[in-house]
C-alpha cells in the first residue's frame, strides 16, 4: 500500500533538491559576477545582482526549467531565507553598538521609526499602494535594504514581485546616496563634522555595502562610525518584526470579528518570527566572542551565499507584468521616502549632535 506513495514522493523530493541545487549554482555565478571590480565598485552586493539576474531568467528563460524544480526555488526563497536572516546576527555585536553610544542609538531609532511610519503612510494613503508593498518599501529604506525586505517579506507572507519592487527602490536610491553624499559633504553643503557624517551616512543609506562605499570617501573614522550606526539599524530589525507580528495578529482578529466569524477561527496565530529571535540570539553569541574569528568569518561568508540564493530564487519567482501594475507608484513611494531620509535624516543628525554635543 505504501509503495505508490513512496514512488510518488521520491520524484517530488528529487525535483526539490534539483531546484535548490540549480539556485545554488545560479547564486555561485552571481557571486562571481558581483565580485568583478566594475560591479563591486558600484556597491552592488551579490544580493542585488542575484535578484536582477534571477528576474531576467524568470521572465526570459523560465520555460527552460523543469516544473518539478519550482518547489526547490520556493524553498530557497522562503525557508532558506529565514535561516539566512537569523545568521545575519553574527555580523552585529553589542560592543560595536556601544562604541557610538547614545547618539548612535538615538539616531538609528528615530530614523527607523519615522521612516517606517512615514513610508507606510505615503505608500498606503497617498499613493494607494497595497499594504505589503508599502511596508516592504518603507522597511528596505528604513532598516537594512534588501535584507530587511527579505525579513519583512517572510513575516508578511507577501508575493515575490512586491519584494522585487521594494528591492528595486533600495538599489536605485541607495546607489544614488553612495555617490551623492560624499559630493555634498566635500562641497560643505551638509555642515557636518566627522561624527556627524558617520551618523548621517550610517543612519540614512540603505545597504551596508553602500554605507561603507560612501563613508570611505570621507575618512576611516567616519567609515567606522557609519558602519556601527548602520549595524545598529540592522539590530532594530528584531523589535520591529516583533511589533509587526503583533500588529498583523491584531489586524487579523479585527477583520475576523468584523466579518462576523469567531475570533479564533479567522485570526492567525501570533506572528512572532522565529528567525528574528534567532537573529537576536546570534547577536548575543557574537558579542560573547565564543566563536573563533575564522569560524565567524566562514559562517558570514556562507550566510551571504544563502541570502544570495534567496534573492536569486525571489527574482526567478518575480514577473515583470506584476511589477508593471504598481511600478510607477512604488518607485514614487521610494523617492518620497528617499527625500525624507536626506532632508529629515539631516535634521535628525543635527538635532542629535546638538542634544549630545
Amino acid at each position: 500500500m505504501s509503495t505508490p506513495s513512496l514512488a510518488h514522493s521520491l520524484p517530488s523530493t528529487r525535483g526539490q533538491l534539483n531546484g535548490v541545487l540549480f539556485v545554488a549554482l545560479f547564486a555561485a555565478a552571481v557571486t562571481s559576477v558581483a565580485s568583478l571590480p566594475a560591479i563591486a565598485g558600484l556597491g552592488m552586493s551579490p544580493l542585488i545582482v542575484g535578484i536582477v539576474a534571477g528576474a531576467i531568467y524568470g521572465n526570459a528563460l523560465r520555460d527552460g526549467m523543469p516544473e518539478s524544480w519550482a518547489a526547490g526555488v520556493n524553498f530557497s526563497a522562503r525557508k532558506l531565507l529565514r535561516i539566512a536572516v537569523a545568521f545575519f546576527g553574527l555580523r552585529v555585536s553589542l560592543q560595536e553598538i556601544a562604541q557610538v553610544g547614545v547618539p548612535g542609538l538615538v539616531e538609528s531609532v528615530v530614523i527607523v521609526v519615522s521612516t517606517l511610519v512615514i513610508g507606510t503612510w505615503v505608500g498606503m494613503k497617498l499613493l494607494k499602494l497595497d499594504r505589503d508593498t508599502a511596508i516592504l518599501t518603507a522597511a528596505g529604506s528604513a532598516i537594512c535594504g534588501a535584507a530587511a525586505v527579505l525579513a519583512f517579506e517572510s513575516t508578511l507572507q507577501s508575493k515575490p514581485h512586491k519584494s522585487a519592487m521594494a528591492v528595486g527602490s533600495v538599489v536605485l536610491f541607495g546607489t544614488l546616496s553612495m555617490f551623492l553624499y560624499p559630493v555634498l559633504f566635500r562641497a560643505g553643503w551638509l555642515h557636518l563634522d566627522t561624527l556627524g557624517a558617520g551618523l548621517f551616512f550610517g543612519g540614512t543609506i540603505h545597504e551596508v555595502a553602500q554605507v561603507v562605499g560612501a563613508a570611505s570617501n570621507v575618512s576611516p573614522e567616519a567609515t567606522h562610525i557609519a558602519t556601527i550606526v548602520k549595524m545598529t539599524r540592522v539590530m532594530l530589525l528584531v523589535p520591529v518584526l516583533l511589533v509587526l507580528g503583533v500588529w498583523l495578529n491584531r489586524a487579523a482578529r479585527s477583520k475576523a470579528t468584523a466579518g462576523g466569524h469567531a475570533s479564533h477561527g479567522g485570526a492567525r496565530k501570533l506572528a512572532v518570527p522565529w528567525f528574528a529571535l534567532g537573529f537576536l540570539a546570534l547577536v548575543i553569541v557574537n558579542s560573547l566572542h565564543v566563536l573563533p574569528e575564522t569560524a565567524t568569518h566562514a559562517v558570514n561568508t556562507l550566510d551571504t551565499f544563502a541570502l544570495t540564493m534567496a534573492m536569486t530564487a525571489l527574482g526567478i519567482e518575480t514577473r515583470v507584468s506584476q511589477i508593471r501594475q504598481a511600478g510607477p507608484r512604488a518607485l514614487t513611494a521610494g523617492f518620497i521616502i528617499y527625500l525624507w531620509l536626506v532632508g529629515g535624516g539631516l535634521a535628525i543628525t543635527w538635532g542629535v549632535q546638538r542634544l549630545f554635543g
